[in-house]
């Protein structure tokens, strides 16, 4: 962070630190707590600015080494006895954003001084996309946020991604598939919390590859502890885990779904259907997108003020697209397509092959890289301007359809010229005989063929 600035503003941004000219960092510093014993974080980073100095104590863990809550705790006594900004802890455990800790502290500590979070994961990431993407303006720099990226690929520096579910997930799974699995089970949660993990994961990872922030959509108000009893309150109910991805400018969000009782994975995205266009029309602008997409991908379409929807396979739909219409009125209109591929699940623990972190990752990338990538939403066409006349003996007699607005020798309304104004002094309404004259001077003038009394 020091070495290559850009890289380290690009982590403390959302911290709050100035954008500060050098990032000033430090190893091993010491303490002495108010019991006058030792404290000594693994470091400390401190940025100035315009004035201001913001400063931040920094717990680092390796490999499957958790934070521990009571070292955590000393190092937030310390930043507020010295007025410090916060303590910033880094380790393999994933959260969904920085101000998530893995450790619980009381709260009554976080009143003057922040605690944030980084994984390492998030932390690599952070470095791929500065490199590939963002760059690093110095090739000095350059050539040093590349050394740093091939250090944390290998294994021996501890720092890495999502390994697998943990220990309990064999027997949740099995649990689970059996219908057995209770709300209340300790395990229900840990499984929760490590599916949470493996979905930022899955988001980080996609940002890596896509150079875009990719997140978790969550209510804004929602807690992280809510969240989490959600997950474990569907595992238990339902047999699901659910995670939405979020890609900027993609059709629709990514949803991730594990039927553990079908032992299923399940990518799918939502899709509006177009305004216009009958109802056929509308399902054969979805197929069309789908021109290179398997037969066994799963379309459901939804239908306003109906509950019920209508599904078939794709190879189905392509055959008859009937099959894809709303039984009960075969005209009305489609609102929206969900587009569903499913794979069976991978059972096996770690990362190899047939395991479930790496089946569900691949599964997902692919789902992305396959189709939703290639997927544009429906656009209503601009509205054309009408075609000039381009005829030049058009007449300036009133109609009832005037020039266009835009038109060359265009003309307001009011200001085509009287058709009886060629009459001369004719006066028609003289005598019951002068409408005979004055209709037979207009056909000879080709002014009308049709003039009725009193027009």
């Amino acid at each position: 962070m020091h070495a290559v600035p850009e890289f380290g503003h690009a982590l403390l941004k959302e911290l709050g630190a100035p954008k500060s000219t050098v990032i000033e960092t430090f190893a091993e510093v010491r303490f002495k707590d108010r019991d006058g014993r030792t404290v000594i974080p693994d470091g400390a980073i401190v940025c100035e600015r315009a004035g201001k100095r913001w400063t931040a104590l920094v717990e680092v863990k390796t490999a499957k080494a958790p934070l521990k809550a009571e070292q955590v705790n000393a190092y937030l006594d310390i930043a507020r006895d010295n007025d410090f900004d916060g303590v910033l802890t880094i380790s393999n455990q994933i959260t969904a954003s920085s101000s998530d800790s893995p450790v619980a502290v009381d709260g009554r500590k976080l009143k003057r001084t922040s605690l944030w979070h980084f994984s390492w994961w998030r932390i690599i990431t952070e470095a791929v996309v500065q490199s590939r993407y963002r760059g690093v303006s110095d090739p000095d720099q350059a050539w040093l946020l590349g050394e740093l990226i091939a250090y944390f690929d290998s294994e021996a520096s501890g720092a890495g991604g999502f390994q697998d579910m943990g220990d309990r997930w064999v027997s949740v799974r099995k649990a689970a598939h059996d219908g057995t699995l209770r709300a209340g089970d300790s395990d229900v949660q840990v499984v929760a919390e490590r599916w949470e993990e493996f979905a930022q994961y899955l988001c980080l990872g996609l940002s890596q590859d896509l150079g875009r922030s990719v997140v978790l959509p969550r209510p804004r108000k929602q807690t992280r502890a809510a969240h989490l009893d959600g997950l474990a309150k569907m595992l238990a109910t339902d047999g699901r885990l659910e995670a939405t991805l979020r890609v900027p400018d993609a059709v629709g969000d990514i949803c991730v779904c594990c039927d553990l009782r079908a032992r299923q994975t399940l990518t799918s995205v939502t899709i509006k259907a177009p305004g216009e266009g009958r109802a056929k029309a509308r399902i054969n602008w979805l197929l069309r997108q789908l021109s290179e997409a398997p037969d066994d991908l799963r379309i459901e379409a939804t239908y306003p003020n109906a509950r019920e929807t209508t599904g078939a396979l794709l190879g189905q739909v392509r055959e008859d697209v009937n099959c894809l219409l709303y039984p009960a009125d075969l005209k009305r209109e489609s609102r929206t397509f969900t587009v569903t591929l499913s794979r069976p699940m991978g059972t096996k623990r770690g990362k190899a092959e047939g395991s479930f972190v790496r089946e569900t990752r691949i599964q997902t990338f692919s789902f992305y890289r396959d189709l939703i990538q290639n997927l544009k939403a429906w656009q209503a066409r601009a509205p054309k301007l009408r075609e000039e006349p381009t005829s030049d003996s058009e007449s300036d007699a009133p109609r009832p359809d005037p020039p266009p607005a835009g038109a060359v020798e265009s003309r307001e309304p009011g200001e085509a010229e009287d058709p009886l104004s060629k009459l001369g002094n004719q006066a028609l309404d003289s005598h019951p005989g002068d409408w005979q004259k004055a209709h037979e001077g207009l056909l000879q003038s080709g002014q009308s063929e049709d003039v009725a009394p009193g027009d």
